[in-house]
């Protein structure tokens, strides 16, 4: 695996394994129960044309983030 990044930095297609977030917060207690937890895979699927929001695929369903929820997310990009 690679440094890790942002998950708001990931190229359409692009997955990875979650690697750390900050512990507080409501809107990071929201992402831990929809199962966003370190070790996690993640794929991201499309970003809006702005950017924001973004859609990523974890744990077999799609979930949608804001692009300032997921700045702060770290993701380690997979290598093949």
């Amino acid at each position: 695996m690679s440094a890790p990044v942002r998950l708001s930095e990931l190229a359409i297609g692009t997955s990875g394994v979650v690697h750390s977030y900050p512990k507080a917060g409501a809107a990071f207690l929201r992402l831990r129960e929809m199962g966003l937890l370190p070790g996690t895979a993640v794929t991201l699927i499309r970003a809006a044309p702005l950017g924001d929001p973004i859609e990523i695929k974890v744990r077999g369903y799609h979930l949608t983030l804001r692009k300032s929820e997921a700045e702060h997310v770290l993701v380690e990009i997979a290598t093949s």
